[in-house]
């Protein structure tokens, strides 16, 4: 499993200056195909959503056996979310992290991407992209972005994890911009500074905090907005 380092004295200091940076290629080909063809086929997906704007909800999990049993309201409620100022989302997710520790589904290969990203290498490699040296460990959830799926602005601060750096690894194949899912990064004033298009065998990584959102999936989308995300984090 190897990392496209060919430009990394140039990852190195694009990331150090504008705190954003997109790699394409990230991956050899053949671990990037495994990847995709366990994300497309393989994966159990849950909803992670709040079904109100009141903060008191919390997040909600749905397993999929749970889907079909959505009230109407419920399902209204999803889809009204993104009319409040509250932080909001509704995506498909695979906690690769509680998976693994519960031996959830041990010939997953997702599996073996967690222990990946948490290997010397990986962990060298993430040091030295960010020039930070006090990343202790990687977490990582798979996630699936369909139609009236969303992410809400925020900024990813979390002190008691000790965020450092967000990541994203995209795997989705021939996606139109047309069709939204796109990662915006917005400035202290609220203004877009950065978007990011899905792209298949791509990393997106972006310092912590700092604020951005992923605009609503379309109806029109014809696949699916596909990754592996998470935070290199210093607790």
């Amino acid at each position: 499993m190897k990392i496209n380092e060919k430009n990394l004295d140039q990852d190195i200091k694009t990331l150090r200056e504008t705190g954003v940076l997109r790699i394409s290629n990230f991956l050899e080909e053949e671990f990037a195909d495994k990847i995709f063809q366990c994300l497309s086929n393989e994966v159990s997906w849950g909803l992670s959503c709040k079904l109100s704007p009141n903060e008191k909800d919390g997040q909600v999990f749905l397993d999929t056996s749970d889907l079909a049993d959505l009230s109407m309201l419920k399902q209204k409620n999803i889809r009204n979310l993104q009319k409040t100022d509250v932080f909001q989302y509704v995506y498909n997710t695979y906690m690769m992290v509680t998976a693994y520790i519960e031996k959830r589904d041990p010939d997953l290969y997702l599996n073996k991407i967690l222990e990946w990203l948490n290997s010397i290498n990986t962990h060298q490699y993430f040091k030295r992209l960010t020039e930070n040296y006090t990343i202790k460990k990687i977490n990582a959830q798979a996630t699936r972005y369909l139609p009236g799926h969303y992410l809400t602005q925020h900024s990813d601060k979390h002190e008691e994890e000790g965020r450092l750096y967000a990541y994203i690894m995209g795997f989705s194949k021939d996606w139109n911009p047309a069709w939204g899912g796109l990662l915006n990064i917005l400035d202290n004033d609220g203004k877009i500074i950065h978007t990011l298009i899905p792209e298949y065998n791509s990393l997106s990584i972006f310092k912590v905090p700092q604020e951005h959102f992923v605009s609503m999936v379309t109806p029109q989308a014809k696949t699916e907005r596909i990754g592996i995300t998470g935070w290199l984090l210093e607790n």
